[in-house]
């Protein structure tokens, strides 16, 4: 899922801002660094799948060259159109993304972690469903799938495809769980 219009932008703004938990204050939006690095990664997208007017292509390197300041600035490598929208990420620190990784909605993503490209393909890399949780070092690689509602455990190295509603963890990652993370959530309340 991408952004392909006005009114997609605002709503992954507001996903944005709902699964990082923040007040949508002043406040917030001065100091919270992890928002303003979300909030110019959601408009560098917009302006790549929307305006393509020459003005609009200047911005857009202008825009480029902002996220990559926050995001060197928070040790951040994501690039454009991966994440869909409520993307959470946890703390600042190393997070690094393949450009060809395709992550769906409501992604929860800790430090350390690097999803990354096959060895013999690097056009190919991860793609990993809605609604997961990704834990501090985890490492991602290769042409793989992850399925929807997985919970990927600290440090897990992953290597092969899994399905949905499960949890995975180890090195290499095996499936420790059939309950993924919407399940932890719906009974912790």
């Amino acid at each position: 899922m991408q952004i392909n219009s006005k009114q997609d932008y605002h709503n992954f703004l507001e996903a944005d801002l709902k699964a990082l938990n923040i007040a949508p204050n002043l406040r917030n939006k001065l100091t919270h660094d992890i928002w303003a690095f979300q909030k110019s990664l959601r408009k560098l997208e917009y302006f790549i799948n929307c305006k393509h007017s020459p003005l609009a292509k200047i911005y857009t390197i202008f825009m480029r060259l902002k996220l990559r300041s926050r995001g060197r600035k928070l040790g951040f490598s994501i690039p454009p159109n991966v994440f869909g929208p409520g993307l959470s990420i946890a703390h600042a620190g190393t997070i690094v993304v393949n450009s060809n990784a395709i992550i769906g909605s409501n992604c929860r993503i800790h430090v350390c972690v690097n999803i990354g490209a096959d060895i013999n393909d690097g056009s190919k890399a991860p793609r990993i469903g809605n609604d997961c949780y990704i834990g501090p070092g985890v490492k991602a690689y290769g042409d793989i799938e992850i399925g929807n509602n997985v919970g990927i455990g600290a440090n897990a190295v992953v290597n092969k495809s899994f399905g949905s509603n499960l949890t995975i963890a180890g090195v290499p990652a095996k499936i420790i769980s059939q309950i993924g993370p919407m399940q932890y959530r719906d009974t912790s309340k």
